[in-house]
């Protein structure tokens, strides 16, 4: 009994590190750029768009596609730096432990 004292102690602390992980990815900003730098979105820890900056000289209302693809590729950038980010905060929370493949932190 004393194990399954001591592991249930575990649990709630590790639910209470993953309860402070989630409110600081929510603080967290990342940010990711296409074209050279011209298109840069900005996500949080969650993966929210927060802002969207376009350099005025892309803005030509004949080759909209451009534009598009470029905010999209902006956007794809910064989410996998988020993830990675996220990766490596939930390895601080987890102490390492791996979590078996296709389970995903926080649920």
């Amino acid at each position: 009994m004393k194990n399954l004292g001591q592991m249930m102690k575990q649990a709630q602390e590790m639910q209470a590190k993953m309860a402070e992980m989630q409110e600081k990815l929510g603080e967290l900003e990342v940010s990711g750029q296409a074209g050279a730098g011209m298109v840069t979105a900005t996500l949080n820890g969650k993966s929210e768009l927060r802002g969207l900056k376009i350099d005025p000289s892309l803005v030509d209302p004949s080759d909209v596609e451009v534009l598009e693809d470029l905010i999209v590729a902006a956007v794809n950038d910064a989410k996998a730096k988020v993830e990675v980010r996220v990766a490596e905060e939930m390895q601080k929370v987890t102490g390492g432990l791996s979590l078996p493949p296709g389970m995903k932190l926080p649920f």
